[in-house]
């Protein structure tokens, strides 16, 4: 599966963003439902920080629990991320990740990446 995230951007404190993640499937592969997907986050520096997974049922990190919602669109093969009051701490680079394992808050379980995007809240 390839993976392609967008919407990042520059907001101020409080404000609202929503990334997307475009998931390509290749013909005679697994579907996109058979794949647990999350949303990671790094600072330079930083090691990879989970910010929420959905298969069946959704885990959100406590740093974002209340402010965050990840769903999934199985038939357009798309899962976003609403960020809501979005704080300076969340200012960090944004993946999209999948696996075909459960849902996993672990980094190393994720097998497929996105490219990134930039999510920058000043204060």
């Amino acid at each position: 599966v390839q993976l392609q995230a967008s919407g990042g951007g520059s907001v101020q404190a409080g404000d609202s963003l929503k990334l997307s993640c475009a998931a390509s499937v290749r013909p005679f592969s697994p579907s996109f439902t058979s794949y647990s997907m999350a949303w990671f986050r790094q600072v330079p520096g930083r090691e990879r920080e989970y910010v929420a997974s959905i298969s069946g049922s959704r885990d959100y990190a406590s740093s974002v629990m209340g402010r965050f919602t990840i769903s999934r669109d199985n038939a357009r093969k798309m899962v976003d991320l609403q960020m809501n009051n979005l704080k300076p701490e969340d200012t960090a680079v944004y993946y999209c990740a999948a696996t075909r394992r459960i849902l996993s808050s672990s980094a190393s379980d994720y097998n497929y990446w996105g490219q990134g995007t930039l999510v920058t809240v000043s204060s």
